[in-house]
């Protein structure tokens, strides 16, 4: 006779095992414990063999005979269940192995021994944010390019064209580091180049009219915030460094008598050497009784022991009324001291480069040197300064002759 649901659930252990058979070759195996499985008895190439069906109540008898049937159609085309079981469970463990979201970690654990930390983290981050909830359990072999073109269609949508082109560039490798690791045999985001419109370059807002600029260093003096913060906002143009070397800095690299700052440029790994002029000696002369005994020149509100957030100088612009995107942001300071020195100040655009830090060849070929230009740039820097406070006072600007 079949089973029952009620049979089946009333079913009780008993001191050994027993069988409540529903026929077909399928049967409910009782364990001491309490445990209920079903099984298959069926034969194959003459042998006697056993597959299990589940475990009840997870799969119901309906369930377990449904899986039967399955079984049974299997056997009639030929096929041994049990072995298409056992190769089902293989090809899902290696799929599972080799899905791209495994593949991609094990790249980036590669990458992350050619770059920063922080460049690693925020490879990372994109790739859980935008690719994994959409293809990290697929299996690498399986992705194709329509796949791979709808993730980043999706973030495009959103307004981030350049997130686009990086995440794209970003699986491409990953589907590189698997064809060297030989987990795939093909690139499929190499044909997507060309998918995404090319995004639009923008630049960090700056002001460039001296005029105008004459008006921005005024209103420094309005500054309600911190000193520490201030003196950060009124080096920052008169130094133009990125902003994040600019927070980063201590006390340590720097020679006041001398008139010198030194320290390892971040983003090109090769010494900088900024002059100081005598305005840019006298504010931190003045911040040196605040934060002198500290490593940072511009310590943290929170914690003294790390430097000051890398969102103040924004926030103080704004605090002054200025839109850091449209008007000027900490990076403006390059674009504008670039323009100016260039424009009104009539200075060679390689001294001009070599202080901003750019790695430029020279007519030899040589890389970046920091001291390349020391005289001229020392030279420059003092009358980027002075001109600065003639624009302050509101003076009418004649430009300087450029450094022979």
């Amino acid at each position: 006779m079949s089973l029952t649901d009620l049979a089946v659930r009333n079913a009780k252990p008993l001191d050994k095992p027993y069988k409540m058979t529903d026929g077909d070759g399928m049967f409910l195996l009782v364990q001491p414990n309490g445990g209920k499985y079903w099984r298959l008895a069926y034969r194959y190439l003459g042998k006697q063999k056993t597959l299990a069906l589940g475990v009840y109540p997870e799969v119901s008898l309906a369930s377990a005979r449904q899986r039967r049937a399955e079984a049974r159609e299997k056997l009639a085309a030929g096929f041994d269940p049990g072995e298409l079981k056992k190769s089902d469970k293989r090809t899902a463990r290696l799929a599972a192995e080799n899905s791209f979201e495994v593949v991609a970690n094990a790249w980036l654990k590669e990458h992350g021994s050619t770059v920063t930390p922080k460049q690693c983290e925020k490879t990372l981050s994109r790739l859980k944010n935008d690719v994994y909830p959409w293809l990290g359990k697929r299996p690498i072999t399986e992705i194709e390019a329509p796949e791979i073109l709808a993730v980043l269609k999706r973030i495009d949508g959103r307004g981030a064209r350049f997130t686009a082109h990086r995440v794209r560039s970003e699986i491409g490798r990953v589907f590189l580091y698997g064809v060297k690791e030989g987990l795939c045999t093909s690139n499929p985001a190499a044909a997507l180049v060309k998918a995404i419109p090319p995004a639009k370059a923008t630049h960090f807002a700056s002001i460039t009219e001296p005029a105008k600029v004459g008006e921005m260093l005024r209103a420094f003096d309005g500054f309600s915030g911190t000193f520490t913060v201030l003196c950060a906002l009124k080096l920052a143009p008169l130094v133009f460094v990125r902003p994040g070397e600019l927070r980063k800095a201590e006390w340590a690299q720097f020679d006041l008598e001398k008139g010198e700052w030194r320290y390892l440029v971040t983003k090109t790994k090769t010494e900088h050497l900024v002059p100081l002029a005598t305005q840019v000696v006298q504010i931190l002369k003045e911040l040196q009784a605040v934060t002198g005994n500290e490593r940072y020149v511009f310590p943290g509100a929170r914690s003294r022991q790390r430097p000051m957030s890398d969102a103040a100088i924004n926030a103080a612009l704004r605090r002054l009324g200025y839109d850091t995107r449209t008007e000027i942001t900490g990076h403006g300071f390059r674009a504008m001291a670039r323009t100016i020195l260039h424009e009104e100040l009539e200075q060679k655009p390689e001294v001009i480069e070599h202080q901003l830090a750019h790695t430029v060849p020279d007519a030899l070929g040589a890389a970046y040197n920091r001291t390349k230009f020391i005289k001229d740039r020392r030279v420059m820097m003092q009358k980027w300064a002075d001109y600065l406070d003639q624009l302050k006072a509101g003076a009418k600007i004649i430009p300087l002759l450029a450094v022979s």
